[in-house]
């Protein structure tokens, strides 16, 4: 029973292992270029700030129109009177007094006595109720304000900036991601060729041993390709700490935690391609270049801004209508009455101490400064381009030149071997021939990587990107 019991739990616990092995081996992150593009521009922080000025610019276009619409305000007050306010006004009971005994002495009813009239003065008086209260409705409708209408077209042409700019972080980041995914390609190559270089000491070491032990070779030469695997054995340790520590630079920049492991799935492989003229590459960068695009709708921007204070000089046409509720008293017992009044309000300024001329004056100048930053960037374009291009045919050269120098240092190595063996050769020729292999696979795939890297600054230069990566909606 317990034997059965026994198999049972094998049983049971075979699969398990399996399946706990096969979830430890598939934790590791597989990431194509394609993918770790898409991660870096979910993440990257400056495309997550362009966006939100995308979304405020969109918010500027609906305040802006927010202008022309009409606008209904409520007020209302209440107000008490701790001491009434007073004025001088002439004094009513000596008015009065005055009027009565002069109408009763001019119809003789009783004798003329001028004593009886009071001297005329002013006295302080109040004629506010104590309690007071109102409540208004006021509705304002702008007929006519060019500044409006130019707000209108102005935050239009913000929110095309704001878009540019966005267009402008997603081309960055995308170039930086290419480079740092091509970098881990290049370091994972580079780690791939010192161990085959290490297991071709190891493979020599064990031929040396095996021809030691039959008295063929000194012991010099069999301690010699001891000295040579353990010379390249640290090599690979360093390689496979740097590789670990460029993954970990590419991860910081995707935005991906520092505690997931991740492999690339790629290959960092010279695929020459039919390059443009330099004269193209330079029309294509002046049409499609983000940042170029960039300063020229800031350009755009700048000219409106000139448009928006010139619209300063028209006049504003606004109609209004007001309807409100009022009452007083001395008491709580309110007089209640009500008043409406309807109009229309013309304003212009006629003189403002020249502050209208210097603001457009600042902004004429912000175009030229504008202007001045668009030629600059036009000429560092043009030579950029003529640099990578210039750059891209001399690596393209060595490249060549590298692929032949593996042909020929592989055969060197081989040669270095089979002499060796026939005892014509010795362990110098066999450690300077793998120096030699490694050194050229090495530069090969360091020239690979400059000239990907030169393809995408020529690409970054010239605005191509894949359209997917700006779908700025999203």
């Amino acid at each position: 029973m317990r034997k059965i019991i026994t198999k049972i739990v094998k049983f049971a616990i075979i699969p398990v292992i399996a399946i706990a092995l096969q979830f430890s081996i598939s934790t590791a992150r597989e990431l194509t270029l394609d993918s770790a593009i898409s991660i870096a521009i979910k993440n990257n922080a400056d495309i997550k700030i362009a966006k939100l000025e995308v979304d405020r610019a969109k918010q500027a276009i609906l305040e802006a129109y927010g202008y022309a619409y009409p606008s209904l305000d409520l007020s209302g007050s209440f107000t008490h009177y701790v001491e009434k306010p007073k004025m001088p006004f002439p004094d009513f009971t000596a008015m009065l007094n005055n009027s009565v005994y002069s109408v009763l002495f001019k119809e003789n009813v009783i004798p003329t006595n001028n004593a009886k009239y009071l001297p005329m003065t002013t006295k302080l008086q109040s004629f506010s109720l104590a309690n007071n209260y109102s409540a208004t409705f006021q509705l304002t409708q702008v007929l006519f304000n060019y500044s409006v209408i130019q707000g209108i077209s102005t935050s239009g042409i913000y929110r095309n900036l704001a878009e540019e700019q966005l267009k402008g972080k997603i081309a960055s980041t995308t170039l930086n991601t290419q480079k740092a995914f091509y970098g881990v390609l290049l370091s994972q190559e580079v780690l791939n060729i010192t161990r085959q270089s290490l297991q071709n000491a190891m493979d020599n070491l064990k031929n040396v041993q095996a021809l030691r032990a039959q008295g063929m070779v000194s012991e010099f030469d069999a301690l010699r390709a001891e000295v040579q695997v353990e010379n390249i054995r640290p090599v690979v340790l360093q390689m496979e700490s740097n590789l670990e520590s460029i993954k970990n630079n590419f991860k910081l920049l995707i935005g991906i935690p520092q505690t997931e492991d991740i492999t690339l799935q790629g290959e960092i492989e010279y695929n020459p391609s039919e390059l443009k003229s330099e004269q193209e590459y330079i029309d294509i960068a002046m049409k499609n270049n983000f940042d170029l695009n960039t300063l020229n709708i800031k350009r755009e921007f700048d000219n409106a801004m000139i448009d928006i204070e010139r619209a300063n000089y028209y006049p504003t046409l606004a109609f209004f209508a007001n309807y409100g509720f009022l009452g007083g008293a001395n008491d709580l017992n309110f007089m209640n009455y009500r008043q409406s009044v309807v109009g229309v309000s013309l304003s212009i300024n006629l003189f403002n101490g020249l502050r209208k001329e210097r603001r457009i004056e600042q902004q004429t100048i912000n175009v030229k400064k504008t202007d001045e930053s668009i030629n600059q960037f036009k000429d560092y374009i043009a030579a950029q381009i003529k640099s990578k291009l210039i750059e891209i045919k001399k690596i393209q050269t060595n490249i060549d030149a590298q692929n032949r120098n593996i042909q020929l240092a592989q055969r060197a190595y081989e040669i270095s071997e089979v002499r060796y063996k026939e005892g014509t050769g010795n362990q110098l020729e066999i450690e300077n021939a793998d120096l030699a292999l490694r050194q050229a696979k090495t530069n090969y795939m360091q020239s690979v990587y400059q000239f990907i890297t030169i393809i995408n600054d020529l690409d970054n230069l010239t605005g191509t990107i894949d359209p997917k990566y700006l779908n700025i909606n999203e």
